[in-house]
């Protein structure tokens, strides 16, 4: 698919992806986030800020005192996003289990993202299940993007093959 998309039909109950603006946003959601790992929940939070960008399934920041004590692990290296500022990232240890760089957080976010500030988001594909209400999330395509698709988005997503220039 190269140059611009078609985007896919929306079906009652869904948002494209395709009208969410460019640059990003970010706004407090009511829905319920959960991330479980190796038996252990990673996360359980109805206090998430969704952020959303044209092409891309929502991201999902949960706010810190929403993971569970003693996961996470402070990881090597950062990272700029033109909208949102420096990112710095984070390992999530579960058990015997050490999943590396699959957090990532602003401590000083930019003006428009001060929402976000220290809520940590996390790429679902490294985890055994990560929800939006209740549903299995699918993981955004392609290794640098980190939205979690549901029934509840209509693509197609930034991340397939042919959409770089997106």
């Amino acid at each position: 698919m190269i140059g611009h998309p078609q985007p896919e039909p929306v079906q009652p109950g869904q948002e494209s992806v395709w009208d969410y603006p460019r640059p990003a946003i970010a706004e407090p959601t009511p829905a319920h986030i959960v991330i479980e790992h190796n038996g252990m929940t990673i996360a359980d939070t109805r206090n998430a800020v969704r952020v959303l960008e044209t092409s891309h399934p929502p991201n999902y920041y949960i706010p810190p005192q929403d993971i569970a004590k003693g996961v996470l692990r402070r990881a090597a290296g950062s990272s700029m996003c033109e909208w949102k500022g420096a990112a710095k990232y984070w390992d999530v240890v579960a058990g015997d289990d050490v999943l590396g760089r699959v957090g990532w957080s602003y401590a000083s976010p930019t003006a428009g993202f001060r929402i976000l500030k220290d809520y940590l988001a996390f790429y679902a594909a490294p985890f055994d299940r990560c929800m939006v209400d209740g549903e299995t999330v699918t993981p955004q395509p392609g290794e640098f993007y980190g939205g979690w698709i549901t029934s509840k988005v209509a693509g197609p997503f930034k991340g397939i093959p042919g959409s770089r220039f997106w």
